[in-house]
């Protein structure tokens, strides 16, 4: 690990203006990347800046139609969360099935979308439910914020404060984990809100992203019939020694099916 200076922010503000006076700053939320990476020295910060003091950065408001979730909350509290379950139990069910128990009761949700990992499981319900990002300047829809491997629409020092969820009529999510570090091989959120359709896909290719064929087929019929003939193309998906690029296009259609069968049990 490389020499650098931390310090604790005591607002989002404080965050920001501290993040500005760096030579080059990191946030750190939960630290689950942040930490491993810097004990590989793949990461040389001059300062790390840790919002975990921040008051009023984490926790869950379901109101209406819709389930915020501020950026501090960690995967834990969503999992377990009533309001979320009884709004959108998908969501809690992805929250629950994230890493292991030190992960999820470490790990954060605005954490875990600004890294965008791309074997992570929130990106995949952001695409799939059609969620918006709020940061400290401004609003970010879900189909405009990831952008490829690591990469967002997140501007240098911004700052995601919390995620908005419109409540589905239905939704599921299922995923192919990694069987030791339960990462994502492949994860399918499919939801249906009036005749909105979302497919969001996680884990297969560098960043989440949406299946325009099966959302208009399950328009159609919401039925796991309805995609089980549909064939991603493998060429820009992600191949490894986790999974081949064509075992993970396989794996977007038969985890887009057991969604659609949650969804509708």
């Amino acid at each position: 690990m490389y020499e650098f200076t931390y310090s604790k922010a005591s607002s989002v503000d404080d965050a920001a203006s501290q993040f500005g006076a760096a030579e080059e700053g990191k946030y750190m939320s939960g630290g689950m990347t942040l930490l491993p990476t810097l004990k590989q020295r793949l990461a040389r910060p001059s300062n790390v800046i840790d919002l975990a003091q921040v008051p009023d950065m984490a926790g869950i408001d379901v109101s209406g139609d819709t389930v915020s979730i501020k950026a501090m909350t960690r995967h834990a509290a969503v999992a377990a969360s009533a309001d979320v379950q009884g709004a959108i139990p998908a969501l809690a069910k992805l929250a629950g099935g994230i890493g292991d128990p030190m992960v999820r009761n470490r790990g954060t949700i605005g954490g875990s979308i600004a890294n965008n990992d791309p074997a992570a499981d929130y990106p995949g319900s952001v695409v799939g439910l059609g969620a918006t990002i709020q940061t400290n300047k401004r609003e970010i829809a879900a189909d405009d914020f990831f952008l490829d491997l690591f990469e967002t629409a997140l501007e240098e020092g911004e700052i995601i404060t919390k995620v908005t969820y419109p409540v589905p009529d239905r939704a599921g999510y299922m995923k192919f984990p990694n069987p030791a570090s339960r990462y994502c091989i492949v994860g399918v959120m499919v939801s249906q809100k009036g005749s909105d359709i979302r497919v969001g896909v996680t884990g297969a290719g560098a960043c989440a992203f949406r299946v325009p064929e099966m959302e208009a087929a399950l328009a159609s019929s919401f039925t796991p019939d309805a995609v089980a003939d549909i064939k991603i193309p493998d060429g820009d998906l992600n191949s490894d020694i986790h999974a081949s690029s064509e075992y993970r296009a396989h794996l977007v259609t038969v985890m887009a099916k057991r969604a659609v069968a949650e969804a509708i049990a």
